[in-house]
C-alpha cells in the first residue's frame, strides 16, 4: 500500500515519541493568529493545533495521508466526535506542548487523547477526546486497512 511508507523515512525535528507511555509530542508557539484581543488563545485554535499534532503522529507512523486520498478512489480520517475540556488559558508567546496517545482502534475508527500542555512546567490547559472514522471522499465510513490499522495498534497507550 503506498500510504505506508517505511525505507529512509525520518519523523519532523523537534517531535517526540515517548516509548513507555507510547506519547506523541508536538510543540506549538502561541502567536497573535491565535489569541483573542486580550491575548488569550481563541477557543476554536486549540482544535487546530491538536489536528496539527496528529497530523505529524500519522506522518511519524509512515503513513502517508496524501496517498490515502488518492488510492482506490480516495480515503481519509475525519473527525467524528471530539470532547473538549478547556482547563485554564494558554497565552500569546506561550510554548505548549500537544500530547497525542492512541487510545483504541477500531474497523473503521481511531480514538485519540490529546493532552495540550504549557511548557515548561507541563500545566495541562485543554484535554481533547477525539474519535476519527475513516470514510471515503463522498463520506461513507470505511475499514481502515489491515497496515494502517497495525500502525496505530503499536502506539496503544498502557497508560488512561
Amino acid at each position: 500500500m503506498a500510504a505506508l511508507r517505511s525505507a529512509g523515512f525520518q519523523p519532523a525535528p523537534g517531535r517526540e515519541r515517548d516509548a513507555m507511555t507510547r506519547l506523541h509530542a508536538f510543540p506549538i508557539r502561541v502567536y497573535y493568529e491565535d489569541t483573542d484581543a486580550g491575548g488569550i488563545v481563541y477557543h476554536s485554535n486549540y482544535l487546530n493545533f491538536a489536528e496539527r499534532a496528529r497530523t505529524e503522529l500519522v506522518r511519524e507512523m509512515g503513513i502517508s495521508q496524501r496517498a490515502l486520498l488518492e488510492e482506490g478512489g480516495g480515503f481519509a480520517f475525519a473527525v467524528r466526535g471530539a470532547n473538549i475540556d478547556f482547563i485554564r488559558p494558554a497565552k500569546l508567546d506561550d510554548l505548549l506542548r500537544v500530547e497525542t496517545q492512541v487510545m483504541a482502534v477500531g474497523g473503521a475508527s481511531v480514538e485519540l487523547r490529546q493532552a495540550i500542555k504549557r511548557e515548561p512546567e507541563g500545566t495541562e490547559v485543554v484535554r481533547i477526546d477525539v474519535r476519527l472514522g475513516y470514510i471515503t471522499l463522498s463520506g461513507k465510513p470505511a475499514r481502515i486497512p489491515a497496515g494502517v490499522r497495525d500502525l496505530f495498534g503499536n502506539w496503544i497507550s498502557e497508560r488512561r
